[in-house]
């Protein structure tokens, strides 16, 4: 309680948890769009607890990333296989999602699916971003902590805005999946393996190219695949 009470009379540390909640906001946006499309084929109460699960299971990962994260970012063929995770996951939200009645044993497994997706999808796109978060952090768990803590109340937040968008501009779904790919392609060409076999490339460019590909790729595997599987009147 003493360290607690010390950190809290600093003013250092406030201002570095409103530093912490500040770059969690700022990266989340692929978080909210994933927990969002995740989310969206859910039956309402469902639909609020698979945010706030989601978003918080992410955020206690988060949390024990940081101390080994640096490690991890340098293991080969780690980011590569969690982009081609994100890119998978990005086609299946393209799918036709149906509602399970509310309190049903099936709308209950579509919850824990949705959870589990967030939480993969969060992992593989936060990677980078905890680096960020402990450059600030410092080593100080209880200052990470409470700003992640706090942050959850907005990446929900901005999940029900772009959920909202979702159900009223369906089209935007697709949007929403492209953005997964580019963030996969972002991933991939970082893995050090990638970068190791296009390091003649200009990095910027060999980026760039990886994104609008990552975008392409789940944009035209997710159309066939969802024509191979609805009727063409039903696609939106």
């Amino acid at each position: 309680m003493q360290a607690i009470y010390a950190y809290a009379t600093e003013p250092t540390f406030w201002l570095s948890v409103l530093q912490v909640i500040w770059i969690n906001i700022l990266l989340s946006g692929d978080n909210a769009v994933v927990i969002a499309l995740a989310c969206r084929g859910l039956p309402p109460r469902e639909r609020l607890w698979g945010m706030i699960i989601g978003a918080g299971f992410a955020s206690v990962l988060l949390i024990l990333f940081t101390g080994v994260v640096s490690m991890l970012l340098t293991l080969p063929y780690l980011k590569l296989v969690g982009a081609l995770f994100l890119l998978w996951i990005a086609i299946k939200l393209l799918m036709p999602q149906e509602h399970d009645a509310e309190g049903t044993p099936e709308a209950a497994e579509d919850l824990w699916r949705a959870v589990r997706i967030v939480v993969v999808a969060d992992i593989v796109m936060s990677l980078d971003n905890v680096i960020a978060v402990a450059a600030v952090a410092k080593g100080q768990y209880v200052l990470l902590t409470l700003g992640l803590v706090v942050s959850i109340p907005m990446v929900i937040a901005g999940s029900a805005i772009i959920l909202a968008l979702l159900e009223r501009f369906p089209i935007l779904v697709w949007g929403g999946a492209a953005i997964l790919g580019w963030v996969a392609g972002n991933i991939m060409v970082s893995d050090p393996i990638v970068a190791g076999l296009f390091s003649a490339v200009n990095p910027g460019h060999l980026e760039l190219f990886a994104e609008i590909i990552g975008a392409v790729f789940v944009i035209g595997v997710g159309y066939l695949w969802r024509r191979a599987k609805t009727p063409v009147e039903s696609e939106v």
